[in-house]
């Protein structure tokens, strides 16, 4: 029979491995969407992931969007430079109040 320090070892040594099979899985299926993402040109807004940014501080600082691609679903809070997808539009002389949510 096993003591109680013999189990608690091979519970560390199996945490360990887990972790390690963990990260290799996880590496392969990051890698698999990535490739997924490119192959169908797929954008962070079809994902419904929000325009937020992480500052130097860390601190995450989120605009609500002002403007929609409704083609692409791509936003744009208003702030910093237009996102190529808008300024393409204003080019083919649209307006870029046309795309305001």
């Amino acid at each position: 029979m096993s003591t109680y320090q013999e189990l608690q070892q091979q519970i560390a040594e199996l945490r360990a491995q887990a972790e390690a099979i963990r990260q290799q899985e996880q590496a392969q299926v990051i890698a698999h969407i990535k490739q997924q993402i490119q192959e169908y040109g797929i954008t962070a807004a079809q994902l419904g992931f929000r325009g937020e940014s992480v500052k130097a501080s860390g601190r995450k600082s989120t605009v609500e969007p002002k403007y929609r691609d409704n083609q692409t679903g791509e936003t744009w809070g208003g702030v910093g430079a237009k996102p190529k997808w808008l300024r393409n539009h204003e080019a083919a002389g649209r307006n870029k109040d046309e795309f305001r949510i």
